[in-house]
Parts: C-alpha cells; sequence; structure tokens
C-alpha cells in the first residue's frame, strides 16, 4: 500500500473509533493495533504490552504527577489567589487584565517543568476558577491557558530539545539558551493578541478592581513572595544541578505542602483530595501516552514516518519550500504522534536534506519545537486540548476552536524565526 492510502485507512479508523465514543488512549491504542495486525502482519499482543508498560513505567514521566499534585495542592490554597492579588495592579492596566496572568504563569512555570501538559494542568488548576470567578469570559481563559501552555516544551530545561540534540549531535547547552528568546517572542504575541482582542470586544472585559499608585502595586507584590520562592526553589534546584526534573517536582510539591500548612490550609481532607484529583488528571494524561507509545511503534513497523520523510527529500526543494514543507509535514504528522516521538522517528532522514539545504541544524532545533507545540493544540489528538478538557468540561471542538489564534500567531512566530534568525542564534553565539 502507498503512504497516502496507508495514511487515509488509518485515519477512517481514528476518527471512527472517536466519533463511537471511545477514549482517546484507548483510541489510540486501537489504531495501532489496527495498524500492526492489517498493515503489517505482524503480531501485535506481545509489543502492545511491552510498549504500554514501558510507557507507564518511565522514570522521566513521574515528573509529570508531581507537578499536576503541585498543582493541586495550590489550588486548594489561598496561594492561586494570592498570585492574583499580587499580579493584577500590575496587568490591570493592559487591555485584557488578568487574562495575562495566564500567558505569565505559564512562562514562568515553563520554566520549570519543561512539560506542557504539567504546565496546562498545573497554572490550569490555579487560574480557572480564579478568573471564572471575576466574570472572565471561559473562551478567553481557555485559550489563553491553552496556547501559552505549549511553552513548556521550548523554555529550558525540555525534554524534547535534548533529545533533539542528542539525535541531532547540537550542543544541548546551545539549544537550551537558543530556546529563550523565541520563547520570550512567543509570550510576547500571545499577550499582543490578547490586547488586541481586548481593544475590539472592550464591554467582555470585566473592569479592574483597583486602581492603585505606585507605592500600593509594589506592596500589592508581597503576595507573590510565596509563589516566587516556590517556583525559585523548583528552579534553583535543577538550574544547579542539585536536582533532575523529576527531584525538582518533588521539591515543589514538598515546597507546596510546607505553604499549604504554614496557612492553615492543609488538612487530612485537602491532602486526600489534591492526591486524588492528581491521581485522576495523571491517569487520564498517562492512559492518552501509553496510546501514543504503541501507536509510534506501529508507525514505526508500518514505516509511514520514514517514507513521508524520504518523499520529501525527494522533491529537491529549495530551502525557503523545504522550510514550508517540513512545517506543514510536522504539524500533520504531530497530530498523531507525540512530540519526542515524531524526531525520533523521522530525524535520521530530515537531517541530512536540511544539511544539504544549507539550514543550520541549531535554528531546525527550535523551528521543529516550535511546529511540535503546535500541534499540542491541534486536533485530533492534541494534547493540551484533553487536558484543558479534563478541566473546564467543555467539547473539544470548542477548545480547539478558542485555541485556534494561538495556533496562527505560533505559526507566525516561525515565520518571523526564518526571516530574523538572530532570535535563535544570538545568545547561543554569546555564550563562552
Amino acid at each position: 500500500m502507498s503512504e497516502i492510502t496507508i495514511s487515509i485507512t488509518l485515519l477512517v479508523v481514528l476518527f471512527a473509533l472517536l466519533a463511537g465514543g471511545v477514549w482517546v488512549g484507548l483510541t489510540l491504542a486501537g489504531v495501532a493495533w489496527f495498524g500492526m495486525e492489517v498493515l503489517t502482519g505482524r503480531p501485535a499482543g506481545d509489543a502492545m504490552a511491552m510498549t504500554i508498560w514501558g510507557s507507564a513505567s518511565s522514570w522521566t514521566l513521574t515528573a509529570l504527577p508531581l507537578f499536576v499534585w503541585m498543582g493541586e495542592i495550590l489550588y486548594r490554597t489561598n496561594l492561586s489567589e494570592n498570585m492574583f492579588k499580587g499580579l493584577a495592579p500590575w496587568v490591570n492596566a493592559l487591555p485584557g487584565r488578568l487574562l495575562h496572568t495566564n500567558v505569565i504563569g505559564c512562562t514562568i512555570f515553563a520554566s520549570v517543568s519543561g512539560s506542557s501538559a504539567a504546565t496546562c494542568a498545573t497554572v490550569g488548576k490555579m487560574n480557572i476558577p480564579e478568573m471564572r470567578k471575576r466574570g472572565y469570559p471561559d473562551a478567553q481563559i481557555i485559550g489563553s491557558l491553552g496556547g501559552p501552555s505549549t511553552l513548556g516544551l521550548l523554555i529550558p530545561p525540555s525534554i524534547i530539545l535534548i533529545v533533539y540534540g542528542v539525535a541531532a549531535e547540537v550542543s544541548i547547552s546551545k539549544l537550551f539558551m537558543a530556546g529563550v528568546l523565541p520563547g520570550i517572542l512567543l509570550a510576547v504575541l500571545f499577550s499582543g493578541w490578547i490586547m488586541g482582542w481586548a481593544l475590539l470586544n472592550p464591554g467582555k472585559v470585566p473592569k479592574a478592581e483597583d486602581n492603585l499608585s505606585f507605592k500600593q502595586k509594589i506592596y500589592e507584590t508581597r503576595h507573590l513572595i510565596p509563589v516566587v520562592l516556590l517556583i525559585a526553589s523548583v528552579i534553583a534546584s535543577i538550574y544547579t544541578g542539585i536536582a533532575t526534573a523529576t527531584e525538582a517536582a518533588a521539591v515543589g510539591v514538598v515546597g507546596a505542602l510546607i505553604l499549604s500548612a504554614s496557612q492553615g490550609a492543609l488538612t487530612w481532607k485537602s491532602f486526600s483530595e489534591s492526591l486524588l484529583g492528581a491521581t485522576r488528571l495523571y491517569c487520564m494524561i498517562a492512559l492518552i501516552l501509553a496510546g501514543a507509545a504503541f501507536m509510534t511503534l506501529s508507525m514505526g513497523y508500518i514505516g509511514l514516518p520514514r517514507q513521508l520523510a524520504t518523499y520529501v527529500g525527494s522533491l529537491n526543494l529549495s530551502p525557503e519550500m523545504l522550510i514550508i514543507v517540513l512545517g506543514i509535514f510536522y504539524i500533520l504528522i504531530g497530530c498523531f504522534l507525540d512530540g519526542i516521538s515524531t524526531i525520533v522517528l523521522t530525524m535520521a532522514v530530515v537531517l541530512p536534506i536540511i544539511k544539504a539545504a544549507g539550514i543550520d541544524p541549531l535554528w531546525f532545533g527550535i523551528f521543529l519545537v516550535i511546529t511540535v507545540e503546535t500541534a499540542q493544540i491541534t486536533p485530533p489528538v492534541g494534547f493540551n486540548l484533553f487536558v484543558l478538557q479534563s478541566m473546564t468540561g467543555k467539547e473539544i471542538t470548542y477548545i480547539a476552536k478558542v485555541c485556534a489564534p494561538y495556533f496562527f500567531l505560533m505559526v507566525f512566530a516561525l515565520v518571523l524565526l526564518w526571516f530574523f534568525p538572530g532570535f535563535v542564534t544570538w545568545l547561543p553565539a554569546k555564550m563562552l
């Protein structure tokens, strides 16, 4: 079968299962099983068992439930309300007001977790209830969380940048530095979109709660001290090399428990509710990850990613057209595979193509991560969409629709990076 026929067949199976109300994780596993049994003839049972077990027992993934638990603990204290008290005086003057706290919170937490799912879940747990309480529209709350939460893949520490650095033999330290300015650029674009929407829809933005003097704003910032200390302890433990991302997540949980206890909010009831809430959310995420891992294995057996990448290489395109085609290719394939799997399965073919075209592998690494970010909020398997669905109870199509402007902002950022590559290369070039 040709790659086009295989792709169409798998898409039909995927949408048929989703339309039947099958859970996303089970749908991915079902498509993978179908692909292996029908399109390759290989026995799928043992492979499915080993892959799902390997995915579920991964030590790297232990950071995710810990960060989710940290968010659940903070959600049951008044820390989230304090964060709003500290940030509100500074963002109230901006069009869109408190919606900017989603962008700021995601940007800060992305530098802690390195995971878009953990960023989405943690910041969402704190911010969604607070902004709903203040009367902000659901569409803007969810959209301004779904887009910025993808920064977890770009702003270091980023597992996906490490994977790319190993696969492409590019300095991981330089990749980390290269991701900083594009991450800030995206955050500025996201905030710019919120301001533009607010100026066009002034009646939909609640009024500012207070008009404070500069001195009063500084005084109100004291509410941020507990959150800043918690985030600083997690960041410091990673960047000083004292702790891995997983160990830093444990530091975050302990810090959240200490802060909760210091406020008198830590009771057996709040502790058990936070633990059960984190367990439920992570089990949903883990099931999707397990299904994605098995689907990745199935795609590898079928050879579809490699066939598509080889086909792109055979077109002999100019560098500009090559980047456009690869961007579309990675956005499409990212709808069905997780980012790390996408890179692992295609890098052996794509890397020689971009080197032959004279494209800097360092720049291409950041380009690749941003395209993978866009897939996090692209249906049918946009991972952050399902995290938001579990927290808001909204339909997946509704969530995808309100996140769509942020998808196009990321595409616009890719265009800017092509015309201004210094956004990527400037900081790494300044490294000693």
